[in-house]
């Protein structure tokens, strides 16, 4: 920040939401301040470092050197409000226009001595400073957006998605570290194999987006050009229809896969009391559930092989010879929830034994308990490479960080049954990979994993993709009562305010009306009165509220109605909070300052 002779700073204090800097030519001939009077709150004219640091960031409209002669700002406004200064001692202006708003520069004798100003409080010019240079983008919104930075099984080989992939123990700790981060607000994760996403509230799209891919390549060791290269980005409305056709399956591999709805509630209970998943998110990822019930609902999507776990017995079946379905020899490795799924499917296609690998047997008898008539052989997990001698197909799907199957294992296995034709399946579901890539160059061996059910999924594709239509309609519906949802929560403050200030109007005109009607008025007789002034204040209040409340059609934009809110605030004095807004972005100043 350059100082003028004086070493006077001026700092004009305004409503961020409405005045934003502009380009237009200063005054300093006649001291004029172009602007927007009604959004200016207060005038500084100081040195004092201590003062400069107690201002709230958000609220600074714009922040200069300068002499009192010159005082001088810019706001997008052809208003004028002119500077005075008064030769006394005390050296007080007043900043005025017609209407008698007055905004006081104050300029003690202290702050025209032209002192330095100590090294050890320089950052609170510096930070002021910075606040001017990043303001148009950070500070100047009406509200932050919803971002989804993600790769997908669309866009990204599993070898990079598996590498990114967080387990959901680590969820709490992954959404904390990402609002810590200086422009994230709030913040979610989808972690599944098909898909990395996170889904974020962020200050300002660029920086936002920046700093979370910059954590991404932190946490997984990709270079970010990497990350950049196979990501996908989606703001507001477009990121919050990505995530309802992530919850009614139609971003899965499989359309109309029923397990990521589960995957998207699990995202809402993991997020329950966890700092950071806060009301926006919340919200996007609660009424994600609503929008992938109702599509299956009334769409009937879910019909047929529509989760991972079946499309891979279906792949399974797809590539052995149609005599061997009955009699191939099955090996399930992982009892948990795909491993069950998996179990469930090959039950339902007519298999009647199968072995099942897991560290434990009490999830193993459960399955077992529940699926009676079906022979279903435990043994444990060091028995993993003799148990695979022994089958035809392998299906795996636990949550090792680490290979079950490599190239040395495999290829000292005998071969498959003639049945089968001698080639044994691999058919890996679990990200990371359970068997590794070295496997394909085994002779005998033949190794499917999450990418590889494409080929399953063009089986149904016509008639799910007639289903998915109707679908999209469902979700662009779904999608404009979200947004008036989201539109609505910048008028609640203003709303109950209004309400309260009307209710006090009230209660004390009706103790007015009813101590001058006597000690003797019936019970009836004053609950008619209260009951009267109830209705006329919300017969007078209704007209107000509709214009604060935004329906999602066309006909009344949030423009509109933010302005509208605007306009109640200034009427009625509503503003004499600081917004719980302006309270976040002070306090991420205040953080990135540290």
């Amino acid at each position: 920040m350059v100082q003028s002779k004086t070493g006077l700073t001026v700092i004009v204090i305004a409503d961020r939401s409405k005045a934003k800097q502009s380009k237009a030519a200063p005054h300093p001939e006649n001291g004029t301040i172009v602007g927007c009077p009604r959004f200016v709150r207060k005038v500084v004219a100081t040195r004092d470092p201590e003062i400069l640091e107690s201002q709230s960031p958000s609220q600074i409209a714009y922040c200069s050197s300068s002499s009192a002669s010159s005082l001088r700002a810019h706001f997008p406004c052809q208003r004028q409000m002119k500077a005075f200064s008064k030769p006394n001692g005390g050296r007080k202006g007043m900043v005025q226009r017609s209407g008698g708003v007055k905004c006081e520069v104050a300029q003690s004798d202290a702050a025209l001595e032209g002192e330095r100003i100590d090294s050890s409080k320089a950052s609170a010019l510096s930070a002021l400073q910075q606040l001017k240079t990043s303001a148009a983008d950070r500070y100047t919104k009406e509200r932050s957006s919803i971002v989804v930075i993600g790769l997908s099984v669309h866009t990204a080989p599993v070898e990079m998605r598996e590498k990114l992939a967080i387990p959901e123990a680590e969820w709490p700790r992954a959404i904390g570290e990402l609002c810590g981060l200086n422009h994230i607000e709030e913040a979610a994760v989808l972690s599944t194999c098909n898909r990395m996403e996170i889904y974020v509230v962020a200050l300002s799209q660029h920086r936002g987006v920046k700093e979370v891919t910059e954590w991404m390549s932190k946490t997984s060791g990709i270079p970010v050009s990497e990350i950049c290269e196979h990501r996908f980005l989606l703001y507001n409305k477009d990121a919050t229809k990505h995530l309802f056709e992530v919850s009614a399956g139609l971003d899965s591999l499989v359309l109309g896969e029923g397990q990521i709805l589960a995957q998207v509630k699990q995202v809402v209970k993991v997020g329950q009391g966890v700092v950071g998943f806060g009301r926006n998110i919340s919200g996007l990822f609660k009424h994600a559930i609503t929008v992938g019930k109702r599509v299956r609902t009334e769409t009937n999507i879910a019909a047929g092989a529509v989760s991972v776990s079946s499309a891979a017995v279906e792949l399974a079946l797809m590539k052995l010879p149609e005599s061997s379905h009955a009699t191939a020899r099955m090996l399930v490795i992982g009892a948990g929830k795909m491993g069950k799924l998996v179990i469930k499917h090959l039950v339902a296609k007519g298999c009647t034994k199968m072995v099942v690998v897991n560290r434990s047997e009490e999830k193993v008898a459960a399955i077992r308990e529940e699926m009676k008539g079906v022979e279903i052989i435990y043994r444990h997990l060091t028995d993993i490479l003799a148990c695979a001698a022994e089958a035809d197909v392998v299906f795996t799907s636990t949550a090792s960080e680490t290979p079950l199957f490599l190239k040395e294992h495999v290829k000292d296995l005998p071969p498959a049954s003639s049945e089968v034709g001698g080639l044994r399946l691999f058919i890996d579901i679990s990200v990371p990979r359970n068997v590794g890539s070295c496997v394909t160059d085994v002779d005998g061996a033949q190794v499917y994993n999450v990418d590889d059910l494409k080929e399953v999924v063009a089986a149904n594709k016509e008639d799910r993709l007639r289903r998915a239509m109707e679908a999209h309609a469902i979700i662009t519906d779904e999608s404009k009562q979200f947004e008036a949802w989201r539109d609505s929560l910048e008028t609640v403050p203003t709303i109950k305010k209004l309400r309260a200030y009307a209710e006090r109007i009230r209660v004390a005109e009706l103790e007015k009306c009813l101590s001058k009607m006597g000690e003797d008025i019936s019970k009836k007789t004053r609950r008619a009165v209260d009951d009267l002034s109830r209705g006329i204040v919300n017969k007078l209040l209704h007209g107000p509220m509709q214009h604060l409340r935004c329906d999602g059609s066309d006909i009344r934009t949030l423009n509109e109605t933010l302005e509208n809110m605007h306009a109640l605030n200034r009427m009625f004095d509503l503003e004499s909070d600081i917004s719980l807004f302006e309270q976040k972005i002070r306090a991420k100043v205040e953080q990135s300052q540290k």
